[in-house]
């Protein structure tokens, strides 16, 4: 548990009997990346026909025996090692046993007591949202666990006005749950981690972290406490599929403990569900322990034994993951910890940047792909992968500036036909005559008749040097934006005497 001045006044509520601090803890359900399940061959695509996917081993036919997949075990581990936690070279799967129609074993294949991968930690701002950008404060989260386990298959409520139907497409399908400690204290700290923990997972490649498909999910553990006083009765929220939900059901959750509390009443431990249309959380049923699971070592898998030979090849093979190449980024590009921290949020964001900054001003790179590039796939509800301007292309672009052959209002011109039409931008500048007009006599001509035009300003510009820009602006649209903005500048300061 963390000191309670580490976790902030700022994070504490208000409520009628003063201020109450929140303390949260995540169990994030990740699906492992891989082909086929846990314990079986079925397929692990996502959208098949309901019931397509699907083994005599998921289906618990009588005689079946659970295989376990390599590949799964490997992400597992390489998880582990992303986040800098203890691999256990034993591991031993448990059988959790209870009832439910979509689980067809009448139990689910987990780990408890001792799961593949032990304690760890992950690294977020304490102050998410602060929009400071400075890279200030970090805040350690505790990494309690993380377990494998066989996913259940999904119940279909809305299918028939009498019935509820059980798909098992997902029924065996490889889940990592990654359990937080109580680390966290408040909806933007939770909201900050759960995207940090995607990032690294997507960097490694062991779980696609989309959370619209539900490969992603969240169990939320909510309690409040007066600051520095003793742990509330926690409720947990079940599989939270989006990060804003995440957030709007812990600011939920807490007020509601708030007010039953500061009402007299007393919080019930219970499992609860949030209503996204509602913004509210309601009960589903009483919180189980871990003895109502009856859980014992499954009798049909042996204790999984790594060793640390295949520990440290799986080591060996990670990828730089997001907090070094964010010091990397600062380091060699010069970048602000802001521009470096958006840059490394997603690999291929990462690795477009490279690719354009290669060779070039880093500083320059970074604020075209942030700003512009980025700006514009925002607006057009696309990813990285599917930008119309290549790196090649925004590079090239680059190189236009750096040369002096275009100005930056006009490589704007030319990123803009390049994500419309396509195109060399070199090519672009030719033929429609887009290249900067560095001749000082074509310059001093349009600046001089500015000047013939606005005698007034003339004299305004000499009682305040700041009005030059006036002049600048004039010159430069008189010149269609072609005209180089240094030389503009340095030419109407000796005209205007203000050299």
């Amino acid at each position: 548990m963390q000191s309670d001045a580490r976790s902030g006044a700022t994070n504490l509520i208000k409520g009628a009997s003063g201020d109450w601090e929140v303390v949260i803890g995540l169990e994030v359900h990740a699906q492992v990346a891989s082909k086929s399940k846990l314990f079986s061959a079925a397929a692990t695509e996502f959208g098949g026909e309901p019931n397509t996917h699907v083994s005599l081993v998921d289906a618990a036919m009588p005689g079946m025996l659970p295989v376990i997949n390599e590949a799964c075990v490997a992400q597992a581990v390489r998880t582990g090692l992303g986040l800098n936690a203890q691999v256990n070279l034993v591991s031993v799967f448990d059988r959790k046993n209870y009832f439910y129609p979509d689980l067809p074993q009448g139990y689910q294949i987990s780990q408890y007591k001792r799961p593949i991968v032990g304690e760890g930690v992950v690294e977020i701002d304490a102050d998410p949202g602060s929009g400071s950008g400075a890279g200030g404060e970090r805040l350690e989260v505790g990494i309690e666990r993380l377990h494998l386990e066989q996913d259940a298959g999904k119940s279909l409520h809305d299918q028939h006005p009498e019935y509820s139907y059980v798909d098992l497409n997902r029924a065996g399908v490889a889940l990592m749950e990654i359990v937080s400690k109580p680390d966290l204290r408040s909806a933007r700290q939770a909201q900050a981690y759960v995207s940090k923990l995607r990032t690294i997972l997507r960097y490694l490649g062991t779980c696609e972290g989309d959370m619209e498909k539900g490969n992603l999910r969240a169990d939320v553990n909510v309690s409040v406490r007066k600051p520095g006083g003793k742990l509330g009765t926690r409720c947990e929220i079940k599989n939270v599929n989006s990060i804003r939900f995440i957030g709007q059901a812990i600011e939920a959750e807490a007020r509601r403990q708030i007010d039953i509390i500061e009402d007299g009443g007393t919080v019930e431990q219970e499992t609860r569900l949030f209503d996204s249309a509602r913004g509210v959380t309601r009960s589903m049923r009483s919180k189980e322990e871990a003895h109502d699971y009856r859980y014992f070592p499954d009798p049909d898998l042996l204790p999984l034994e790594l060793t640390q030979e295949y520990v440290a090849a799986l080591r060996k093979d990670l990828p730089e993951l997001p907090d070094a190449k964010k010091a990397r980024f600062v380091r060699d590009y010069k970048l602000s910890p802001y521009d470096a921290g958006v840059l490394v949020a997603e690999r291929e964001s990462a690795e477009y940047f490279e690719a354009v900054a290669k060779g070039r001003d880093g500083k320059t790179a970074a604020n075209w792909v942030v700003n512009e590039l980025f700006g514009r796939l925002n607006k057009e509800g696309l990813e990285v992968e599917a930008s119309p301007v290549s790196t090649r292309q925004l590079g090239a672009i680059l190189d236009l500036i750096a040369s002096g052959a275009i100005s930056g209002k006009i490589a704007k011109e030319v990123f803009e036909i390049v994500w419309k039409e396509g195109g060399e931008p070199a090519d672009i500048m030719e033929k429609r005559g887009l290249e900067q007009v560095t001749d000082t006599g074509a310059i001093e001509k349009a600046i001089d008749t500015v000047i013939a035009a606005n005698p007034g300003k003339v004299a305004d510009a000499k009682a305040n040097p700041k009005a030059l820009g006036w002049f600048v602006g004039q010159v430069m649209k008189s010149t269609g934006g072609k005209a180089n903005p240094q030389a503009v500048n340095e030419l109407l300061k000796k005209k205007l005497s203000l050299a």
